[in-house]
């Protein structure tokens, strides 16, 4: 991640922030009990999982600074329980802005040189230190859009959902699916695979969305395989 890239990245963690606790304050006890827009969850899950994200990514900037390994989670059974366990706080939206202002402190005074230092992510894989910025950005502003709470890919911010695409592009032209051309006004990427290509030409929100299982049904798009 260059420079000016982790800058964007940045500005986009604070702008998802802004977004998704936005829509948090407009939501009541009451509403935080209903389902998100992921299958299974809640909105108390969702924000479990944001809250607990901040934390994890907080470790890996701990485990840059100091050289002491501090993973994101012990184990993918510790994150399940821990977002579990979680959405039972009764003081959830509290921790979610502390939790986020805590890994916004952490980057701001984060010594530069740290920034390239190794570190592993919860899928295992080793990244500088500076890609925690993009992780956490997707993050914020995805799940601004999950909390289904009047937030929409088109309002997240177009230099960020092309910088989207071209992150899921790649992570899917690694993995099976169906074979396809995307065509947006911004961009034009090939998905590889097997059989008969789709041509698909889209806005970039609905695109993003699309390549991350957030889209409408709309029978006219090839399914995708899931996303992370």
């Amino acid at each position: 991640m260059t420079a000016a890239t982790a800058s964007a990245a940045r500005t986009w963690v604070d702008e998802g922030t802004r977004l998704l606790l936005g829509a948090l304050d407009t939501l009541d006890d009451g509403a935080l009990d209903r389902p998100c827009a992921l299958p299974g969850w809640s909105r108390r899950h969702l924000l479990a999982h944001v809250a607990s994200n901040a934390e994890a990514l907080g470790r890996l900037l701990d485990w840059a600074r100091t050289g002491m390994e501090n993973p994101m989670y012990a184990s993918p059974e510790h994150r399940a329980a821990e977002i579990e366990s979680g959405a039972l706080h009764a003081d959830l939206p509290e921790r979610v802005r502390d939790t986020a202002e805590r890994l916004s402190a952490a980057m701001d005074t984060m010594p530069a040189a740290a920034w390239s230092e190794p570190v592993v992510t919860a899928q295992g894989r080793t990244v500088r230190a500076a890609e925690t910025i993009w992780l956490r950005a997707r993050e914020t502003c995805i799940h601004a859009v999950d909390l289904d709470a009047g937030v929409r890919f088109a309002d997240l911010p177009g230099d960020f959902l092309v910088a989207l695409i071209e992150d899921v592009v790649a992570w899917r032209s690694t993995r099976s699916g169906p074979p396809a051309v995307l065509r947006t006004p911004r961009t034009l990427h090939e998905l590889p695979g097997k059989g008969e290509r789709h041509k698909v030409e889209l806005p970039v929100p609905l695109a993003a969305a699309w390549l991350v299982g957030r889209a409408p049904h709309c029978p006219d798009l090839p399914e995708l395989p899931r996303w992370l």
